[in-house]
């Protein structure tokens, strides 16, 4: 069976794919950003979607759904006022204000648990709507 991480808090599982595809981007940068869902029916987070290199902030933002909660990390590359590349992790929790009162619930309660399987995340953003997980917020958060 493919899942390696229990959340005690709630009794969801963590897909394995979901730690390597997340190792894949810190470490091989072969992704820019990966949206996590979780299965009420079989309390999984599995990996939704993932953006490959090229692809950017706008993909992520596109991936996410209007009505539905998600769980999303994103690789933002920036250069620095001392002209250094660096590379900072944010992970997003997507809580739309028209998804389901259950489903915002159940993404609440288990995003700890998520955050522990995912190591060297930088920033979490809380967004309830695009704009307080927009481009802007993230490069001020970044410096």
């Amino acid at each position: 069976m493919a899942m390696a991480f229990k959340m005690a808090t709630t009794g969801m599982w963590v897909a394995d794919e979901c730690k390597s595809s997340f190792m894949e981007m810190k470490w091989k940068k072969v992704h820019r950003f990966i949206v996590f869902k979780i299965d009420e029916k079989s309390r999984l987070v599995t990996v939704d979607k993932v953006g490959g290199p090229g692809e950017g902030f706008n993909e992520l933002a596109a991936s996410l759904p209007d009505d539905d909660c998600r769980y999303a990390v994103f690789d933002f590359d920036f250069v620095t006022v001392d002209n250094c590349r660096k590379s900072k992790i944010f992970f997003i929790a997507w809580s739309p204000t028209a998804s389901r009162i259950r489903a915002k619930m159940l993404y609440a309660t288990s995003k700890a648990g998520l955050r522990r399987a995912l190591e060297g995340v930088h920033y979490e953003l809380q967004a309830t709507d695009p704009t307080e997980m927009g481009f802007d917020v993230i490069q001020d958060r970044a410096k």
